[in-house]
């Protein structure tokens, strides 16, 4: 499956508990269908402490959402848009944004 959003993008969340919020896309796991985004379902993980966190204790992290609850923001309107892939004369396939019919870099 082709999940038209890419590491770097700024995406907002659609659904769920950070419904609203927007962040920027830090990995992605296609087999998963999952993101990570930055600053969005953050959890708690209690680490001992070892040579490279030698004080131990809770750590803030960013959990993985389901790709389905995100949509890329259009960098033109910054609102949320569809993802489409055209194939230029080149052979070269670029995504656009379908809100305002513009190439996405």
């Amino acid at each position: 499956m082709t999940l038209g959003l890419r590491k770097g993008d700024m995406v907002r969340v659609m659904s769920g508990e950070y419904k609203g919020k927007n962040g920027k896309i830090l990995r992605i796991d296609p087999h998963k269908e999952r993101a990570i985004v930055e600053g969005i379902n953050m959890v708690k993980r209690h680490t001992k402490p070892s040579p490279k966190n030698q004080t131990g204790g809770i750590v803030e992290k960013e959990a993985s959402i389901y790709i389905s609850n995100l949509m890329l923001v259009c960098p033109k309107t910054g609102k949320p848009t569809r993802i489409g892939v055209n194939v230029l004369e080149s052979g070269k396939r670029v995504r656009y944004s379908k809100k305002a019919k513009e190439l996405i870099e």
